[in-house]
């Protein structure tokens, strides 16, 4: 079960990553670039980025002793990534209609989801002696 777990838990981080990365990325890229090249530099980034994220979370959710910064950035990729997701495909399953849906998630639940992983993680991984 736990090998389940960690094989849903680095593929939700990596595609979470990969659709902020490339959304956010290409709305910021296209305002300087031409379109065709700033569809190819987000597109590569944003894979670069889904399989960096998906990585370390591969190998973090993999070893038994966790640091503080392991468990910081760990948290918050996989409860940035739960949130992202709600909020970006939520509102297009729910609510089709809505042409401000995606937006939910790139805004408010993705970066609010970040933040509480992390501080999750701050908790979950402080050392035993400050306890």
């Amino acid at each position: 079960m736990a090998g389940l777990v960690r094989v849903i838990a680095t593929a939700l981080a990596a595609i979470a990553t990969h659709f902020f990365v490339y959304w956010m990325g290409g709305a910021i890229v296209s305002l300087v670039l031409p379109l065709q090249l700033a569809f190819l530099l987000t597109t590569a980034l944003s894979l670069l980025a889904a399989f960096l994220a998906g990585r370390h979370v591969w190998r973090a959710l993999g070893s038994a002793d966790a640091g503080i910064v392991r468990s910081i950035t760990t948290g918050a990729l996989l409860v940035g990534a739960i949130g992202f997701s709600a909020g970006f495909f939520g509102p297009m399953i729910f609510s089709p209609d809505a042409n401000q849906g995606p937006m939910l998630g790139i805004f408010i639940t993705g970066p609010l989801g970040f933040l509480a992983g992390g501080i999750g993680g701050a908790i979950r991984g402080r050392p035993a002696s400050g306890r």
